[in-house]
């Protein structure tokens, strides 16, 4: 059975005493004896309550918030989740309030604990990429607070998803290298035990067997989602007498920062190092050469994940997974068989 949240009610009927007396003892009112304020808070702490700052006098007009935390705001891609979830809720009338868990699992909890202190009716997540311990998930399951994940995901036993195929997409990218010659090509990624990482790892790896390339592990490099290590470890990769002719970028941040690494050793895309990169941002056309892109319909997936969560809250406590297609935008910085 789940946890539902414990109420003022809750605690005055286990102790036999009014509503009034324990909300007196909560706020330390003298009204109310030490041993009293003492048996109520330990109760409180015992049974997880928390105060709700929008039930107060105006409770009937409380609005309907749900909360959302992202991983890095500041990037087109949680942006435009982001986007999409408002614009659903704003459709059904809710509010929502964002958090950025700057890529760290501490703030990611406080977060979520924030959120349910707030008493939003419901929350969507991306874990951050450090996130290994799934506990305050769990908690939240306990508690009976809806949630939904997207992106990146875990304990689908518990709660819904909205992800993109991104091994289907990652495989139909690295055959278009393979199939406009492109042979050694690297995979730079983030964290390998983000489930969105091995996706799209395992298409990768799924377009070199089905074309009977041999595997070279060490072009397969997955780390910190971050530009500067992402560079580093493409100029580690292309200064080597056996440079990849091609790579396959995670995100957005990885595929900017070996773009960036590709043109800063003078080498030519795509004649020397042909390029891909999942990324749905705009500025994918602005670059030279124009970027070959996996689209996220990162827009559509806020839609999804908000319509998810809604459900949820209305009552239907099924587990839906929903998979987002993402759209290979071919351009100019993959086809070494064309002349750039």
């Amino acid at each position: 059975m789940k946890q539902r949240r414990t109420s003022l009610k809750d605690l005055a009927a286990q102790l036999g005493v009014s509503i009034a007396t324990v909300s007196r003892a909560l706020r330390n009112s003298h009204e109310v004896g030490e041993e009293m304020r003492q048996k109520v808070q330990a109760l409180a702490k015992e049974l997880n309550y928390r105060p709700n700052p929008f039930a107060q006098s105006l409770r009937k007009e409380a609005p309907r918030v749900i909360g959302v935390v992202v991983p890095n705001l500041v990037t087109h891609y949680y942006a435009a989740v982001l986007d999409g979830i408002e614009d659903y809720a704003s459709t059904v009338g809710y509010s929502v309030i964002s958090a950025n868990s700057h890529e760290d699992h501490l703030r990611e909890e406080r977060a979520i604990d924030n959120f349910v202190n707030m008493h939003v009716e419901g929350i969507i997540a991306c874990l951050a990429q450090d996130t290994v311990d799934y506990s305050h998930f769990v908690e939240i399951n306990k508690m009976g607070i809806p949630l939904v994940f997207f992106a990146r995901t875990c304990l689908p036993e518990l709660f819904s998803s909205v992800v993109a195929n991104g091994d289907v997409a990652a495989q139909e990218a690295t055959n278009h290298l393979i199939e406009t010659g492109s042979r050694r090509i690297a995979f730079i990624g983030g964290p390998n035990h983000l489930d969105m990482v091995r996706r799209r790892k395992h298409g990768y790896l799924e377009a070199l067997r089905e074309h009977r390339i041999p595997i070279d592990r060490s072009l397969v490099a997955c780390g910190k989602i971050d530009y500067e290590e992402a560079r580093q470890t493409t100029l580690n990769l292309l200064k080597r007498d056996d440079r990849p002719d091609a790579i396959l970028a995670f995100n957005d941040i990885i595929t900017y920062a070996a773009f960036d690494a590709i043109k800063s050793l003078g080498l030519h895309i795509p004649q020397d190092v042909a390029i891909i990169g999942f990324t749905d941002g705009d500025s994918s056309a602005f670059v030279t050469p124009k970027l070959t892109a996996i689209m996220d319909q990162a827009h559509v997936q806020g839609v999804k994940a908000c319509e998810l969560l809604l459900r949820n809250i209305s009552g239907d406590k099924r587990i839906y997974k929903e998979v987002v297609p993402m759209i290979l935008k071919i351009r100019e910085s993959s086809d070494k068989l064309i002349d750039n």
